[in-house]
């Protein structure tokens, strides 16, 4: 009747430990977790499940309702929280933006424009000073601005509401504007607010434009874009909103981990760094599970019966550091393993283990079409970082990996920085 309640609750500060060490020990690499008040949830770990889940049989495993009324509040109808027609016509705008060839000239144009302007002056000035714990998970000119506080907040309530035993229980204070739905909803207005003034001058620059018939407002924008198109404010709204957090978070935290464990390794060269970056993010992937729901009974390739309305969960945390998949060195930071090709020293050619093995990007249709962005930005500003600095953490301790929406390391990555 309970279920496995009573050994949830035991691991519930663990849980992301507690579900690798179960699939590690099943056959399948598939759970069952199932536990009184909530609903049946398979987790997988497998990479035929993944595969059916995410592009065999995709249309039978959508976000699903109970995904989308936990983050509609904050990210409404944007592309991370719908599913069908509205989910396709907002991917493939996004999509085409991605794959322009001129998206990419303007973003290392800013990237360069950005790092060279702030963020090495900014190391610079901690270098001079010899001693300065700097957070590298943040803009570091301006690391607690208030909307990024508000993003934050946000997050971290929207992932516990995933986590809470019973539904009813954020619903009943969301109805009530209490305790932490009161500050989701104030973080949640104050997010609105910048984003919506954001598309406001948008408007105010093309109408500009369009009145001097100057044409050469920014396309490379999506925003822009979307606004020029008479697209709706809301819906102009919620896609920058899922764009804006799933930018921010995912690729800071992957480097956050990416600098920690660099750290420590003593990297004196970046040959390898894309190898880095993925050797990072299999320990400690931006994402650590992803859940959809069942429309109707299936049967996944490892023979997991699954129930119509069934929580299904393919987890990239544990797949990381599964014996079957990476081997006995699976728990250490070995960049080495994704290299297939070197000559004279360089890397030619990186191992493709596919994405339903190293599935930090999603795989199927729902696949990240910003990875190859994401790839650029954290190249770009790994390399010009470690070329002309040395990052040593200020204290030893091993950091704690948590899994909010996205998943962060707890308290930030507090550093001592000096010149190379």
């Amino acid at each position: 009747m309970i279920g496995c309640l009573i050994s949830f609750y035991k691991n519930r500060r663990r849980l992301l430990d507690w579900y690798t060490e179960m699939l590690s020990a099943s056959p399948s690499q598939t759970i069952l977790i199932s536990r009184l008040g909530a609903r049946r949830t398979i987790v997988t770990a497998n990479p035929r499940n993944v595969e059916y889940i995410l592009k065999t049989n995709f249309t039978n495993f959508p976000k699903g309702k109970p995904f989308t009324d936990i983050l509609g509040d904050f990210l409404g109808n944007g592309i991370f929280n719908v599913d069908g027609d509205m989910w396709y016509h907002q991917r493939k705008l996004v999509v085409h933006q991605f794959n322009a060839t001129s998206l990419r000239a303007y973003v290392e144009k800013v990237l360069k424009d950005e790092v060279e302007r702030k963020l090495l002056p900014t190391m610079e000035f901690a270098a001079l000073e010899g001693y300065n714990p700097c957070c590298l998970e943040y803009d570091c000119l301006d690391a607690r601005q208030p909307i990024l506080e508000a993003f934050d907040t946000a997050s971290d309530i929207c992932a516990r509401r995933g986590a809470a035993p019973l539904a009813a229980v954020w619903k009943i204070k969301r109805f009530m504007d209490y305790g932490s739905e009161k500050r989701l909803r104030e973080a949640i207005g104050r997010i609105h607010l910048f984003v919506d003034g954001i598309v406001s001058e948008k408007k105010r620059k093309i109408m500009s434009c369009c009145e001097k018939g100057d044409e050469r407002w920014d396309e490379m924008d999506l925003a822009s874009k979307m606004v020029k198109d008479g697209m709706d404010d809301e819906f102009v709204r919620d896609t920058m909103i899922s764009l804006i957090m799933a930018g921010r978070d995912t690729t800071s935290a992957a480097m956050t981990w990416l600098f920690y464990l660099l750290s420590f390794e003593r990297q004196k060269e970046l040959r390898w760094l894309k190898a880095c970056i993925c050797e990072s993010m299999r320990l400690f992937p931006p994402v650590a599970w992803d859940s959809k729901h069942a429309t109707a009974n299936d049967e996944l390739p490892d023979g997991t019966k699954v129930r119509a309305g069934d929580r299904v969960t393919y987890f990239p945390y544990g797949m990381g550091r599964m014996k079957s998949l990476w081997g006995e060195d699976r728990f250490e930071f070995k960049p080495e393993r994704w290299v297939s090709e070197v000559e004279r020293g360089k890397v030619k050619a990186l191992k493709n283990y596919g994405p339903y093995k190293f599935s930090v990007f999603q795989a199927g249709p729902r696949t990240c079409p910003g990875k190859e962005m994401a790839f650029i930005q954290m190249k770009y500003v790994v390399a010009s970082i470690m070329e002309r600095f040395v990052i040593r953490p200020l204290i030893p301790d091993r950091p704690v990996y948590v899994p909010l929406l996205t998943a962060h390391m707890a308290r930030g990555f507090k550093v001592c920085v000096s010149r190379r």
